[in-house]
């Protein structure tokens, strides 16, 4: 397994990716996931066997707070440490960024909690309309 920044030639393949596991509705077309892709300062896929298996991005200022954004792992390919590697290549080790995620899909919460992410008390947001 690899886990890297995507190349240019990978977009339909995460495209793919991503429609396939339920976030059609978030990436838009082609066009807008390379939009979506160019305005986050992190993104990574997984690649195994030369096949993009994993997608991830985030926006931080690398300073002091993230926002971990998407995590994608193909259903097939799940359970055996690609979105641990995803989060942890994409969040890095610094411990002065304080790292935020929406945590609404099946399974998130326990995901996310085993790479060190805690419940807080003191997020807001203010929901897309």
């Amino acid at each position: 397994m690899q886990i890297r920044s995507p190349n240019d030639s990978e977009i339909q393949a995460i495209h793919r990716l991503l429609c396939a596991n339920g976030w059609a509705h978030r990436v838009g077309d082609i066009h807008d996931l390379g939009r979506l892709i160019a305005a986050s300062q992190r993104t990574m896929v997984a690649v195994v066997d030369m096949e993009v298996v994993g997608f991830a991005r985030a926006i931080t200022d690398g300073i002091s707070n993230g926002y971990v954004s998407m995590v994608v792992v193909a259903e097939a390919c799940r359970r055996q440490g690609i979105g641990q590697a995803l989060v942890e290549r994409l969040v890095g080790y610094d411990p002065h960024i304080t790292w935020m995620l929406r945590a609404g899909r099946e399974g998130a919460v326990e995901f996310f909690a085993k790479l060190g992410f805690i419940a807080s008390t003191t997020a807001m947001e203010r929901q897309r309309r």
